[in-house]
């Protein structure tokens, strides 16, 4: 791994044109923003819109994040297919490219037993080069990834951590404590309500989708923790978590996150899936931008 995979990682959004194609060059802006703020990338993700990408898309949105980047910043890509066997295609692709690390989303639609996900994941990570990451967000995927298979995973040498987007604490503190003794094992906070919290029970890094439009106050978490200065980190998260209760309730979070960034005068583009804000919808986002980054 050339970078070590620590702090705020955004889980930036993929930028679509006016045709709804791909937007390399405001995919490089935004990854400039990011890095000026300190934070690396984390990208095709839920907020990269992976469900809506093509093959070809989600290598051209990483190639163009690294091609930006520089090694200036850790980039971890999301690799997640619903087969084992896509997967792992996809995932010696993206490791041909240069990533720091891939994470990999339990597969979805189908239930799995937790032995099955244990074959999957350790199925990926025997035949990836390239350090993995777990990826748990059940609302989403339907599949549930419990501490002790993640503690059993983790001994596996290639899988080096998991991304946590469950949702609630007890998800996040049960895998905390599950590895908390396995050093090289590193639990990464995908909730922007507990960014602050995870670095004090000891998270690594935050996987962060409100960093899109506040990467500054996002990263001012990590950083009044990193000066030991827990309480600026607290109250850094106050505002965040307000902004995020606000902004999220407006639509789900890929699409209300572009539409705030559009509205901040960014060019990002459309969400491809099928959600649509009305001129009240639009208000209120601005409203609640205006509040919470002014």
């Amino acid at each position: 791994m050339k970078q070590k995979i620590e702090g705020v990682l955004t889980a930036i959004v993929t930028t679509f044109d006016t045709q709804g194609a791909f937007n390399p060059t405001a995919q490089r802006q935004q990854v400039r923003r990011q890095l000026q703020a300190g934070n690396g990338i984390f990208c095709g993700g839920t907020n990269g819109e992976f469900f809506v990408l093509n093959e070809q898309e989600k290598l051209a949105v990483i190639e163009t994040c690294l091609d930006e980047t520089a090694d200036r910043a850790p980039v971890v890509a999301h690799i997640g297919e619903i087969s084992t066997r896509e997967t792992i295609r996809l995932g010696k692709q993206v490791a041909q490219l240069g990533v720091d690390a891939v994470s990999v989303i339990t597969p979805w639609f189908v239930p799995l037993k937790q032995e099955e996900l244990i074959w999957h994941y350790r199925t990926v990570a025997d035949a990836l080069e390239v350090p993995l990451f777990l990826y748990n967000i059940p609302a989403r995927t339907g599949n549930t990834l419990q501490p002790e298979t993640v503690r059993t995973l983790a001994a596996h040498p290639n899988i080096i951590g998991i991304k946590d987007s469950a949702g609630s604490y007890d998800s996040l503190s049960g895998f905390l404590q599950a590895t908390r003794d396995m050093d090289n094992f590193a639990v990464l906070n995908g909730p922007d309500s507990l960014i602050h919290q995870g670095f004090v029970d000891g998270c690594t890094a935050c996987i962060s989708g409100l960093a899109n439009v506040a990467p500054q106050e996002i990263n001012a978490i990590w950083r009044a923790y990193q000066l030991r200065d827990i309480e600026a980190s607290r109250l850094a998260q106050e505002n965040v978590t307000g902004l995020r209760t606000d902004l999220y309730s407006v639509a789900f979070s890929p699409a209300t996150v572009k539409k705030a960034l559009a509205l901040m005068g960014h060019d990002v583009g459309e969400s491809r899936y099928a959600v649509r804000f009305s001129a009240d919808d639009e208000q209120r986002i601005r409203q609640i931008v205006n509040q919470y980054l002014q």
